[in-house]
């Protein structure tokens, strides 16, 4: 069964879902509903959460060996199983339907994949979670929508503004939703319930540290490596921590990657931004940085931000923002040694 991600509540509210699985590239929304699947299952008791990401080599062995071992300290357990491929291969294909046909007992299995392109949806293992277990697909909003999807968020909070202010601040964040909702809990914070004025969504949104991490992506995308330097100083002296300032290059690194590899395949460039969701001045900036940097020294680069991202969580050991100076540093310089 199919839903959408607005009816996820209501729906693990009125009916029985021991797998589910969640399909799509928005962070926030993916984010959303693991935390409404997880918080179900902890309704029903579950006391143990055991999370698998699949990658080259994953033995799926590991998720029959979960099914066949029961929980000696709780009732319910969630299992996690996070494919970002979007393809568990031959062993996978046969775990996740015979999942789907016989669920693990006293378990909400989640699935997590990203959008899938059609040889994934039509294979036979996609079809036995579409038709046994609950399967959560993930919209993209446009900026056109946004303003719209943050006016329904605000009056979560019991705050409304005007429509004026409301396309402003999805004009401020790009298209990205999550980047609206972080804004939108600053003005939580900031205002009490009730309308907020332009004047007071305009001082929110440009209330920000001298330098963020925002301006540092846009930097080195530009190939100012001065700039760059500067606003790495300014990051670190401010006592940024290295994960806040990796996820926003992670997410200007990766839509330019889906342009590069449009380009490279011959498709239309600005099919490919409107994709991406790449709108206003971010073209002009992902334009540029397409034609200074290779498809390779982009794959190298988002591959290089997962490995930081482990050094920051202590999974690898590294000093994270080291690696990110270098990394920033040797984008950013790139030009000067292509000319």
């Amino acid at each position: 069964m199919q839903i959408s991600a607005n009816a996820l509540v209501k729906h693990l509210s009125n009916t029985a879902s021991p797998v589910v699985v969640i399909m799509g590239d928005e962070p926030l929304a993916k984010a959303e509903c693991l935390d409404s699947v997880r918080q179900h299952a902890r309704k029903l008791g579950a006391e143990e959460r055991t999370s698998l990401l699949v990658e080259r080599q994953f033995n799926w062995q590991t998720v029959t060996q979960f099914s066949q071992h029961f929980s000696l300290f709780s009732t319910h357990r969630i299992l996690e199983i996070h494919i970002p491929s979007g393809k568990p291969g031959i062993d996978g294909a046969k775990v996740l339907t015979e999942l789907a046909q016989q669920p693990t007992p006293e378990t909400t299995t989640i699935i997590t994949l990203p959008t899938l392109e059609r040889e994934g949806k039509n294979s036979a293992w996609y079809s036995a979670l579409l038709t046994h277990a609950l399967v959560v697909e993930l919209k993209d909003i446009n900026i056109a929508q946004l303003p719209a999807w943050i006016q329904q968020r605000l009056a979560l909070q019991q705050q409304t503004t005007d429509e004026a202010s409301l396309i402003f601040m999805a004009q401020q964040v790009e298209g990205n939703m999550l980047a609206a909702h972080q804004e939108i809990q600053k003005l939580a914070l900031l205002y009490p319930a009730g309308n907020l004025s332009p004047a007071q969504i305009k001082e929110a949104v440009f209330n920000v540290a001298r330098f963020d991490a925002f301006q540092l992506g846009e930097a080195m995308l530009e190939g100012d490596s001065e700039r760059t330097v500067r606003i790495l100083q300014g990051l670190q002296e401010e006592g940024e921590q290295a994960v806040a300032v990796m996820n926003p290059l992670i997410w200007l690194i990766r839509p330019l990657l889906r342009v590069k590899q449009a380009e490279a395949l011959g498709e239309n460039v600005q099919s490919a931004m409107a994709s991406a969701r790449i709108f206003g001045d971010r073209q002009a900036l992902i334009k540029k940085a397409a034609q200074r940097l290779s498809l390779r020294q982009i794959e190298a680069a988002l591959q290089k931000l997962s490995d930081i991202d482990r050094m920051a969580k202590g999974v690898m050991q590294g000093d994270a923002w080291l690696e990110i100076s270098r990394l920033c540093f040797g984008l950013a310089r790139i030009k000067s040694r292509t000319r």
